[in-house]
């Protein structure tokens, strides 16, 4: 069965002070819209419409060279749900599943979509979401579910009452839908909320009413969920995903003496045994051999090839060609 993912990526985030599209802003060394597409590609897309506004031709050519991704332009801004519906024409000529996930939130895995995917199959269900547990869900929509559990739907923070607001679990705009359940949704969303938008979180209220199979899977962590909306909020996303980079290489067998001292960018494979010593920047794409030390104050740029057994300490490494 096919896999498409729509990406929403056409928003500018004044709260960012930028000239730049929010999802191009950097994580780690790569944009939060390409940690959006590296997630679907793990979890088993073939394709991927990427819906662009703002920047439109900086965002199309960062990725220039991706030829599984098909760009749609959002021209006027109306809210999720009309991001994804101008993506109709397209959608019309898919089959299977189809994640829908925001362009904006890099910390997201490819295991959880994978999940996500697995748990929408087993339960023959034609509308899925992962969500997330947050002990501060202020800013989130929420997942309303009856006294048994069962998903009721969901409600943005803006529209929520004071009971709703008090509950805990949140979705991630992580959804997963039949190709069929997706185009009836939206040929019913309405712009009635006090925004005046179209939500995407609608289509589940529309599916269950409809008498559709519509589920909800705790699937995210609660540090996966973090939002990337000003500065200091990228610069906590990108602490996180530092983390989460470091927390990996040290489970392969790396050695990192000090995490607050070292800074490695995605997509950079260690051996084992290798020691990065303090006051180290490793760029995205490198390969460092085993047995290695890198530092103190040690630079690698981007692409590196360090053989097995170097020392190198105090400057910039020279790349080798692979």
């Amino acid at each position: 069965m096919s896999l498409t993912a729509v990406i929403l990526a056409a928003g500018r985030s004044t709260r960012m002070k930028s000239n730049k599209p929010k999802v191009l802003h950097e994580v780690c060394g790569r944009s939060m819209l390409e940690h959006v597409l590296s997630a679907c590609w793990e979890a088993g897309c073939t394709r991927a419409l990427v819906v662009v506004g703002y920047g439109k031709e900086a965002v199309m050519q960062s990725l220039a060279g991706e030829e599984r991704i098909t760009w749609v332009e959002q021209q006027e801004q109306l809210g999720t749900g009309h991001a994804v519906r101008v993506c109709e024409p397209e959608l019309k000529k898919l089959h299977g599943d189809i994640f829908v996930l925001a362009g904006d939130g890099p910390m997201i895995r490819g295991q959880v979509l994978r999940t996500l995917l697995q748990a929408h199959r087993d339960d023959k269900a034609d509308a899925s979401m992962a969500t997330a547990i947050l002990d501060d869900p202020f800013g989130y929509g929420r997942v309303i579910r009856d006294s048994s559990g069962e998903f009721l739907g969901i409600v943005e923070q803006a529209d929520a009452t004071p009971e709703q607001a008090a509950v805990k679990e949140i979705f991630p705009s992580y959804y997963c839908f039949r190709q069929e359940a997706l185009l009836l949704a939206l040929g019913k969303l309405t712009a009635e909320n006090k925004k005046r938008e179209y939500y995407m979180t609608d289509a589940f209220g529309i599916l269950r009413r409809l008498g559709k199979r519509v589920t909800a899977v705790q699937a995210v962590a609660a540090d996966d969920v973090l939002a990337a909306n000003t500065r200091e909020q990228l610069a906590d996303v990108d602490a996180a995903m530092q983390r989460r980079i470091q927390r990996q290489l040290r489970e392969n067998g790396v050695t990192i003496i000090n995490s607050e001292q070292t800074y490695i960018e995605c997509g950079v494979t260690i051996g084992v045994d290798t020691v990065i010593q303090p006051f180290t920047y490793i760029g995205r794409d490198s390969v460092i051999g085993a047995e290695c030390t890198i530092g103190p104050f040690a630079f690698v740029p981007r692409s590196s090839v360090v053989p097995e057994g170097i020392s190198m300490s105090g400057t910039g490494y020279q790349p080798v060609s692979p």
